[in-house]
């Protein structure tokens, strides 16, 4: 991982929320699933985001900007320069012979970059709005589904390697349909590499440091 100051390629909405494309510096894209902490200015804590896409020089996040934090993110105009740490945690398992993408919301900002690292797969895509459905063009190939319908209806009766993130009501209800999906979980995260034991969750019967141990976890581990 490297800490490192970018220069703030641009920014565009895509619904509700905010692509913001950094360059890329020296900084490795490392493996979907991983993520980065985004320093907001004038915030005291960095905030965690997964990488969303990674075009040439480039690297993009999708933002939801509910908080004051990934509202100045959100912000930030071309020309700027934020600090960014990265790439943390563990991704996906890109081995995988049937992959199918499933993302709720926000959970859908490391799919594009998933998607073009496995050379394409069948993404099903669950939002609580129409408005938020414009992010759908991430994954223009994706099947959509808008509350109250739930991704698991679309989910067919062998799946085959699902490949999750969103929002925990939906990961639970994939960890009992397909046992053996890799999921991407959340947690608050104020370092991302174990020091601040902010992100520790029950897993299995015990306590582990999500920015460690996951955030992508299988669930037949």
């Amino acid at each position: 991982m490297r800490r490192e100051l970018v220069c703030v390629a641009g920014s565009e909405e895509i619904g509700p929320y905010t692509l913001l494309r950094l360059e890329r510096g020296s900084l490795d894209p490392g493996a979907p699933g991983q993520f980065f902490m985004l320093e907001a200015p004038g915030r005291l804590l960095p905030r965690p985001m997964s990488l969303c896409q990674a075009p040439p020089g480039e690297l993009a996040f999708l933002i939801d900007p509910v908080g004051p934090g990934t509202r100045a993110l959100a912000g930030v105009r071309a020309g700027d320069a934020i600090h960014v740490l990265g790439p943390l945690g563990n991704g996906f398992d890109l081995e995988v012979e049937r992959p199918l993408l499933v993302a709720g919301g926000i959970g859908i900002a490391p799919m594009p970059y998933l998607a073009e690292s496995l050379g394409g797969a069948p993404a099903i895509l669950g939002f609580r709005s129409e408005t938020h459905v414009g992010a759908a063009r991430l994954l223009p190939d994706a099947e959509v589904v808008v509350e109250p319908r739930l991704v698991t209806e679309l989910l067919p009766e062998d799946p085959g390697d699902v490949l999750a993130c969103g929002p925990e009501p939906m990961l639970e209800a994939l960890r009992a349909l397909a046992p053996s999906a890799q999921l991407a979980w959340e947690a608050p995260m104020a370092c991302g590499y174990g020091a601040c034991y902010g992100c520790v969750v029950e897993l299995a019967g015990h306590y582990e440091r999500l920015c460690v141990a996951g955030p992508v976890l299988s669930t037949a581990a």
